[in-house]
């Protein structure tokens, strides 16, 4: 059985520079956040399978703000991480994983077409993030504002994220509140937000 941890690891021997760099940054913004740590999750099948082990687990800190309604499930989200054809511009989408990424619903809705994927090349280097680790916390890393973000209305709609610390050995999840008003404005990054 999966175990959901409060906040950063007590021990962070063996946890990579990248992933010790988010937990400093959710910290220094009292960004409160649920951990579990797992194999690494190369598909949204996985990814599904944590978030089942997070909506068993009661969220003490957060159940004074939630709703009847609302619930504890964070949303799904596939990171995507994505340039035009002559790799002058990069993308991070953040849309619901059980959703169909079309590039012409995109492209027509941020004016810039042929998209495609980047390569691990620029992951490392705009992002600091390895392939099946894109996370919105690499955004931390582009200090040159390289990256825009654009995230899907659909998980703005949600009370809660998951994604990972820039590794995909742990999944975090926190309120899509905090990530929007604490995390972007500390990072440098807005939102264009879509409707895929």
């Amino acid at each position: 059985m999966l175990t959901i941890y409060k906040g950063r690891p007590e021990d962070l021997s063996g946890r990579l520079e990248r992933e010790i760099r988010v937990y400093d940054l959710l910290d220094s913004l009292h960004v409160e956040y649920d951990r579990l740590d797992h194999e690494p999750a190369m598909t949204m099948e996985v990814c599904a399978e944590i978030d089942a082990a997070f909506e068993r687990m009661p969220l003490e800190a957060f159940k004074a703000d939630q709703s009847a309604d609302k619930g504890k499930h964070a949303i799904i989200c596939k990171n995507l991480f994505l340039t035009n054809k002559q790799h002058t511009k990069y993308y991070l989408l953040m849309m619901p994983g059980d959703k169909k990424f079309l590039t012409k619903d995109l492209s027509a809705q941020i004016n810039s077409a042929r998209l495609s994927f980047a390569g691990e090349e620029e992951m490392l280097k705009y992002l600091d993030v390895t392939p099946g680790s894109v996370s919105v916390l690499g955004l931390m890393n582009d200090k040159e504002n390289t990256v825009q973000l654009l995230i899907d209305s659909d998980v703005l709609r949600s009370e809660f994220v998951g994604c990972h610390p820039c590794m995909n050995t742990s999944s975090l999840r926190m309120h899509v509140k905090d990530l929007t008003e604490k995390i972007l404005p500390a990072i440098h990054h807005e939102a264009i937000v879509v409707n895929l």
